[in-house]
């Protein structure tokens, strides 16, 4: 993408950094066929057209960094993890100011579902205002196009688990749902027994291109 002249980019934004009470582990460090969910997450996102990439980590993130390469990928420490998904969503934002990324497509770790060809259904809207996420029937979920001047009120707003949902919500009329149910699912993992969906040979949506 070129804007004035000037290389630009859509950032992908992995958030990676919860302890996983429920499942019992942090969900980066999960393993769905071979592979850990924050490294599909990074495959996801780069397939997708996304760059650069950033994942925040935090529990356990010494034990992610040992059992996954995440070379190229620019890789934060979110200290304050145990406060809520917002506070890495809050460091990665921050964190893409110093690019040229016009936006950022957010994707969770522990939505294994979510394909390269759904990234790219959001990337190719991508403006500076843009605001969109994925839609999956009747429900809106992952992943979530933030336009580059959104940043600043998403930062400012978000808060414990909430994300950018108080955001997005204020700003309804501007925000265009991308169906990506055709391409992927919304589901997420949350005990191991929520796996089974998505291992191989299930539904297929939630591997393609994985």
């Amino acid at each position: 993408m070129r804007a004035g002249g000037v290389r630009t980019t859509v950032a992908g934004l992995v958030l990676a950094a919860g302890a996983g009470r429920r499942y019992g582990c942090p969900k980066a460090l999960v393993e769905l066929d071979g592979r850990l969910l924050v490294e599909r997450s990074v495959v996801t996102a780069r397939a997708g057209g996304c760059h650069p990439v950033v994942t925040v980590l935090g529990a356990q993130a010494g034990a992610v960094r040992d059992r996954v390469d995440l070379g190229g990928v620019m890789v934060l420490d979110n200290p304050e993890w145990a406060t809520g998904m917002a506070s890495s969503l809050r460091a990665g934002l921050v964190a893409l100011r110093a690019t040229r990324s016009i936006a950022v497509v957010v994707l969770l770790v522990d939505m294994p579902g979510v394909t390269p060809e759904a990234v790219r259904r959001l990337v190719a809207l991508a403006a500076p205002d843009a605001l969109a996420m994925a839609g999956y029937g009747g429900e809106r979920g992952h992943p979530v196009l933030l336009g580059r001047v959104h940043w600043d009120g998403v930062v400012a707003s978000a808060s414990g688990d909430v994300g950018a949902r108080r955001y997005l919500h204020e700003r309804a009329a501007d925000l265009r749902i991308v169906p990506c149910g055709d391409v992927a699912t919304g589901g997420d993992i949350d005990t191991e027994a929520d796996r089974d969906p998505f291992r191989r040979g299930g539904d297929r949506r939630g591997g393609a291109g994985q």
